[in-house]
């Protein structure tokens, strides 16, 4: 069987002719609970997907980068790393290219590289094909120019990606800008910091304030349980605006509300504030993005007290504020939710950005595929294409491979 890494192995040796000087892989994500609070300053708690994102690597001797992908047919993307630019390269290549500026931008010193990558997280399903994509490469460049990252302090500079965990979080932030500021997709930090952060059997605790992290343990099997993950096959897109238009009335909000973030309005000053507010609209953005962090917490507590039907009625719940007060799940998602939910899940919820993409339940060990036939019937019946689906555990975050 094809494995990913030799794809990306094969891709590289047919482009180049010749040999990587190693292979580095990261991981998509599904996040538990915590949507839309990203760019908030909120919290967040996803784990990483044993799918990965592959990056067969060398170093070149000049200042450009040549990437080809296994996935996407087409010539590779070349393109000179001073040339990169919002818009430059396009397509998937913006996500690799900007990586690389944004390395160079916070102040590291790296050539041009050729590298091949490959893929089996699901793309435009809402489990972060982007972010794996860049954190596969920033760690590729981070290990082959041996770049100083941070790490804790006294303890001196790390070199290279496996080491720190200030070192991820330096490479996840300057993924994020890649993202931001050269493909033009507005995210928050949650994806990347998945990506590069999580660990094995374990969800992860995201401030996206300061950027800390605690693992949380997820041993979901010991409780009787699965995560079933179900690809809607919706069209998905981050820069299709809508996901940008409810950034910016997060940030009208808050500043309607005199706050720095959405974060900073407390869950007993809900009612006042929205109060304040002139448009139902804002209200209820605020309200789901309020209550959505208290979630978060609440969710973490339930898991550490190994009380399951919570964690379920939380991801009710969390769909629910998705639905009416952010409008981002639409026809296929609610679709998915309400029949998981009538055939004896404790809890099911759309996750990642909406507009499309993946719905996520808690199902009793061994009964995913008879919930995802029902899933399957029911789009059958509303006439829409086949999802995909699949049992989700608790992975790593990036690594290198060989």
């Amino acid at each position: 069987m094809t494995t990913v890494q030799d794809r990306a192995l094969h891709t590289f040796r047919q482009t180049f002719a010749a040999e990587p000087e190693g292979r580095w892989a990261a991981p998509g994500r599904v996040n538990l609970i915590g949507e839309h609070t990203d760019y908030n300053d909120g919290l967040c708690l996803p784990i990483a997907l044993p799918h990965r994102t592959v990056a067969a690597a060398r170093r070149r001797s000049d200042d450009r980068l040549v990437v080809v992908s296994a996935d996407v047919a087409g010539d590779p993307v070349e393109v000179g790393l001073g040339e990169v630019a919002p818009g430059v390269p396009g397509g998937w290549g913006a996500y690799v290219a900007g990586t690389l500026w944004a390395l160079r931008e916070a102040g590291h010193e790296m050539g041009g590289m050729d590298l091949a990558v490959a893929s089996d997280v699901p793309i435009g399903a809402g489990l972060s094909s982007s972010a794996a994509l860049e954190g596969c490469v920033a760690a590729a460049a981070a290990d082959l120019w041996e770049l100083a990252l941070p790490a804790p302090e006294g303890s001196g500079r790390g070199r290279g990606l496996l080491g720190t965990d200030a070192g991820r979080d330096h490479l996840a932030g300057c993924c994020v800008r890649a993202e931001n500021v050269i493909a033009g997709a507005p995210t928050g930090g949650l994806d990347q910091a998945a990506s590069l952060r999580c660990r094995e059997g374990h969800a992860l605790l995201l401030d996206c304030r300061d950027g800390s992290t605690r693992p949380v343990p997820l041993d979901l099997t010991a409780h009787g349980l699965e995560l079933l993950v179900v690809d809607t096959r919706a069209t998905h897109a981050l820069t299709d605006g809508q996901y940008a238009e409810r950034r910016s009335a997060c940030e009208r909000a808050a500043t309607a509300l005199g706050v720095t973030a959405l974060r900073d309005v407390a869950p007993a000053d809900l009612e006042a504030a929205l109060a304040r507010l002139d448009e139902d609209m804002l209200r209820r953005r605020v309200r789901h993005v309020v209550t959505e962090i208290e979630r978060v917490r609440a969710c973490v507590a339930a898991l550490e007290a190994g009380d399951l039907a919570q964690v379920g009625r939380l991801f009710d719940a969390s769909h629910e504020s998705l639905r009416h007060d952010y409008e981002v799940t639409g026809r296929e998602l609610d679709l998915v939710v309400d029949t998981a939910r009538a055939h004896g899940v404790l809890g099911a919820r759309m996750t990642g950005g909406g507009f499309g993409g993946s719905a996520i339940a808690l199902v009793p060990v061994g009964g995913g595929e008879a919930v995802a036939a029902a899933v399957h019937e029911a789009f059958r019946e509303a006439g829409l294409r086949a999802p995909q689906h699949f049992v989700a555990v608790a992975a790593g975050g990036a690594e290198r491979l060989g």
